[in-house]
């Protein structure tokens, strides 16, 4: 049944690129208002292509953008999937460092470039591709429930409270994402670990307005100055954050792991070369695989103060502020490390000025077990579908929704994805490379063959 499946999807191949196009050209920018039409449209776009492989699709409304909800009829004795995704993409900008406008989706190179072209639309494309061609072959081997949601970009503030009030519609006995990479072009993969997040944003508030420079300067304490001055401490000499508790529960790699990470053909000088930087850095003792997969970090994202615009302004401003975001590993605790921060950056904070703080995002870690049946049965579609047995590797990035599903619905999520490290996620020329697009809609009909199995 698989090689009919198979040669479903490969007849589809132009067709299915096109449609992938259609997809790509809504602009679903989600932290946009201005975009919420599209949001919705993109959503309905969705849903009937779902509904166009015979499963139920709907569009349910939410206080923020809309989520597409999926199913096939429940049938007994079939273990029941969750397929989870997002339509929603990251802003474009900057426009000027885009060869081909990102709503646009151009193919060059034997790789399609657009906004969301990996990030998430093309993978989850992959899936109903593999779906459509099941259900030609006479239906699906499992139950499946697909719930693709437009809020990812911006912290999924309102999946938890779907995911509470729809919990018996979306009980399953395992979860697939399919939003993550390949180690390398021949290196397909499965991620066994995510590092979780912790998104500040920290305020220093001086004078009611912005004063002189001249006039004020070394009466009053600048609030830029302070904002400088605070985030220097959050970093040791040898690059480890300095936070009080930060450490405490940090669950070290084991040796069988390390020495996994280092059989992997990572080269840092090629590394470097890539991103056009002149040397590396991080916390000591640690390769750049474990620092990137395994460690926690402490990044600024963003500052903002003072004047900006073009040519000289002498002022002391009266606000200023920085984003921070800290990533965490098992088994650190956000809520935990929130509280260390915050204390952290009160206790040096002078008083000659105010710190407040917003919290933007709040997310645990995640660890799948790699000697369980689920992961197995995804190796073997994985071989299926791009023809190579996979390596296992943990990502530095985060998906707060896979904890979500497995404090809510109480299932463990298999993280399988098809782009390649250098597709530019979030940067200026997104790409997905269209034999990565062909195999892993192959490895996605696989795996539910495979999975049919548990």
């Amino acid at each position: 049944m698989l090689d009919r499946v198979f040669q479903s999807i490969n007849a589809r191949r132009s067709q299915s690129i096109a449609s992938l196009k259609d997809f790509l050209r809504i602009p679903s920018v989600s932290t946009k208002p201005e975009h919420a039409p599209d949001m919705r449209r993109c959503a309905e776009w969705l849903a009937d292509q779902i509904r166009q492989t015979g499963l139920r699709a709907t569009v349910e409304s939410t206080p923020g953008h809309p989520i597409v909800l999926a199913a096939t009829d429940r049938k007994p004795g079939r273990p029941t999937i969750l397929l989870y995704g997002h339509y929603d993409v990251q802003p474009p900008e900057p426009l000027e460092q885009w060869i081909t406008p990102p709503f646009e989706p151009t193919e060059r190179g034997g790789a399609i470039y657009a906004r969301g072209a990996v990030d998430d639309k093309g993978q989850v494309f992959a899936h109903v591709e593999a779906i459509r061609a099941w259900q030609q072959q006479g239906g699906l081997p499992v139950n499946l429930i697909a719930l693709f949601e437009g809020e990812e970009e911006i912290g999924s503030d309102n999946l938890e409270n779907f995911l509470k009030q729809r919990r018996a519609d979306l009980a399953a006995d395992l979860a697939v994402i399919s939003d993550t990479g390949q180690f390398a072009r021949g290196l397909p993969a499965i991620t066994y670990g995510l590092r979780g997040l912790v998104y500040m944003e920290v305020f220093i508030t001086g004078p009611a307005f912005d004063l002189h420079s001249g006039m004020y300067g070394g009466a009053v304490h600048n609030p830029a100055n302070v904002l400088a001055e605070l985030l220097a401490t959050l970093h040791n000499p040898d690059g480890s954050v300095n936070i009080p508790g930060f450490y405490d529960d940090v669950l070290p790699l084991s040796k069988a792991e390390r020495d996994q990470f280092a059989r992997l053909p990572h080269d840092d000088r090629k590394y470097m070369q890539e991103l056009k930087i002149p040397g590396l850095f991080g916390e000591a003792g640690f390769s750049t695989l474990e620092r990137s997969w395994a460690r926690p970090t402490c990044d600024i994202n963003g500052l903002t103060s003072g004047y900006q615009g073009p040519g000289a302004k002498t002022i002391i401003p009266a606000k200023a502020s920085a984003k921070v975001s800290m990533r965490l590993v098992p088994n650190q605790d956000p809520n935990k490390i929130e509280a260390a921060f915050i204390q952290a950056m009160r206790d040096r904070c002078p008083k000659t000025v105010t710190i407040e703080f917003a919290q933007h995002s709040l997310g645990g870690p995640v660890l799948v077990p790699l000697d369980g049946k689920p992961t197995q049965l995804a190796a073997a579609a994985i071989k299926q579908g791009f023809g190579a047995d996979p390596v296992f590797i943990r990502e530095g990035g985060s998906i707060p929704v896979v904890g979500q599903i497995k404090s809510i619905l109480g299932i463990d999520t298999l993280l399988v994805g098809f782009g390649l490290p250098d597709d530019r996620v979030h940067s200026p020329n997104e790409k997905f490379d269209l034999d990565c697009f062909y195999h892993g809609t192959r490895t996605a009909a696989a795996l539910y063959a495979q999975l049919a199995n548990l």
